[in-house]
């Protein structure tokens, strides 16, 4: 007779699984409240206690880590030496084992979880077990996830045994889930160990000391979806997510409407959403290629947007928006009019009525994806920053600072009038999301002109200008770095500008200041740069 073996922590379907699997010849193990299961739905159940000879112990600790289960789980079929050693040790073979592990991931995510509570739900017979079964694949069928319930059984039914090629996929699941759950161990024990230090510019938005870096880096990513290919039709592409991905993230959101998003779809739409979330008023962003080409807040959402959409008529066209808010009717009807066309929305969420609106809109409505996150980001919560380089990864807080208007320094002669300030804050949260070298100008709450990804910094200045054209006449600057000499202020004097917000610290400080005294314009120092490359 065949043997199962069944130890879960997960039990959705498996007294369904067990109950098919007995009606298929199978023989049931089973240990502690798993077997209590099965009992209560009428099984027959041996436990595994009968079959090691000792008792579970340790609070359950040590249960399956015994010669007449791995001895069952391990022996080669194929090989005489192996069957009969576990036959001198009156060891049946066991053929199936489906086991699924103690929820570390999902106790330690819990704000109250205690140290030995996260301890005590590192599962150490699970793996074991799975590990075993999955070496020898060649004869065991492996069991980790639910959703495979039905696919063992249908193979079972209609062959009498799962094929090798099941096996192995099976096997290969195994070892993935048991890499990433050790993965998520060694984090919690770096995360909670007495290696802790202060960064050298500790972002302040971080209540708590900053876990030091781990020596190594262990990532658990999951494949959403394959894509159509990647930033060229010549590259292959697909997107990974966390596992357990942080609420308000695009990495949680759910498209709701639209075709298959693009790669590039995919980068736009997180710095569009990033952007945007910068802001506490409703607001509305459009992307272009990475970079913000409208960003505005207002009273009302369709005020916000409208704002950004006609800051820059000519680089909206294909662009992706991004709303800090649910997306309402009246948003909608001012997305779909005039002659422009979308790739993507993001937004908390959206009135069932403007869907509707969207999707039928004439040209590209059926196209256009849709997506909602239920709400906006912890931002701390958010995790580090990686960047590919190659053969090597990057790694970095996240840049989730926020500006503490305490620390604003004046630096000129004249201090920015409370409209100037409130573009010059606009400005700034707009600014951290261009590409350095980054300029932005902004007036009236809206971005109205923006340089970025320049090899020096005047030329971002230049281009910012000639996109904000008249409307740079009293608006403000933000600089997402020094200016290295006065040239940038300058530019931005000419074109009539009346205000700047920049971190300062170069060495040239003084000769932009004494520019900005001489042409009146109010000049404020963050001391913190916000380089994105």
């Amino acid at each position: 007779m065949k043997q199962a073996l069944i130890s879960v922590s997960d039990k959705t379907g498996v007294a369904d699984f067990a109950r098919a699997l007995s009606e298929l010849g199978f023989a049931l193990l089973s240990t502690g409240g798993t077997a209590k299961i099965l009992r209560e739905a009428g099984l027959e159940v041996r436990d595994v206690a009968d079959v090691t000879g000792f008792p579970e112990m340790m609070d359950g600790r040590v249960k399956t880590l015994h010669p007449a289960i791995h001895g069952g789980l391990l022996a080669r079929r194929d090989t005489a030496a192996h069957m009969e050693a576990i036959a001198s040790h009156q060891i049946a073979p066991i053929d199936l084992v489906c086991v699924n592990l103690y929820p570390f991931e999902k106790t330690v995510a819990r704000e109250d979880v205690s140290d030995e509570e996260a301890i005590e739900n590192i599962d150490i017979g699970g793996p074991s077990m799975l590990r075993s079964g999955a070496k020898n694949f060649a004869s065991v069928t492996v069991v980790v996830d639910p959703n495979d319930y039905n696919r063992v059984l249908e193979q079972l039914q209609n062959g009498g045994d799962t094929t090798l090629e099941l096996r192995r996929e099976l096997a290969t699941k195994v070892y993935s889930h048991t890499s990433n759950y050790d993965r998520a161990i060694t984090n919690y024990l770096t995360k909670t160990s007495g290696t802790q230090t202060e960064s050298a510019t500790p972002n302040k938005n971080v209540t708590q000391t900053e876990t030091a870096f781990a020596p190594t880096l262990n990532l658990q990513l999951e494949k959403a979806q394959d894509l159509r290919y990647g930033e060229n039709p010549h590259q292959r592409g697909a997107f990974y997510r966390e596992t357990e991905p942080p609420s308000g993230s695009l990495a949680a959101a759910k498209q709701v409407s639209g075709i298959a998003l693009s790669f590039v779809n995919l980068f736009d739409l997180d710095g569009a959403w990033n952007l945007v979330c910068e802001f506490s008023q409703p607001a509305a962003c459009i992307v272009k290629h990475a970079n913000p080409c409208g960003c505005a807040q207002a009273e009302t959402l369709a005020e916000a947007f409208i704002k950004a959409r006609d800051a820059d008529p000519i680089s909206r066209f294909g662009g992706i928006i991004a709303v800090n808010r649910v997306l309402d009717v009246v948003t909608a009807h001012e997305i779909i009019v005039k002659n422009s066309m979308y790739h993507a929305i993001i937004a908390v969420g959206y009135e069932p009525e403007a869907i509707e609106l969207l999707k039928n809109r004439s040209g590209w409505g059926a196209d256009l994806r849709l997506l909602e996150t239920g709400g906006l980001p912890d931002k701390t919560l958010l995790g580090q920053d990686w960047k590919r380089v190659s053969g090597g990864v990057l790694v970095q807080d996240l840049d989730v600072r926020e500006l503490d208007e305490s620390e604003l320094k004046v630096v000129t002669k004249r201090a920015p009038s409370e409209t100037e300030l409130a573009d010059l804050l606009h400005a700034w949260k707009c600014v951290k999301h261009l590409k350095s070298n980054a300029i932005a100008i902004a007036k009236n709450g809206s971005l109205i002109g923006a340089g970025a990804g320049q090899m020096n910094r005047v030329s971002s200045v230049k281009l910012a200008i000639e996109q904000a054209g008249e409307n740079a006449c009293h608006s403000a600057l933000a600089s997402d770095a020094f200016f290295p000499f006065d040239d940038g202020p300058q530019a931005a004097a000419t074109a009539g500008i009346t205000a700047i917000i920049q971190p300062g610290g170069s060495n040239r400080d003084a000769d932009s200041i004494a520019l900005c005294d001489r042409e009146n314009i109010a000049m404020i120092f963050t001391g913190v740069r916000h380089f994105k490359h």
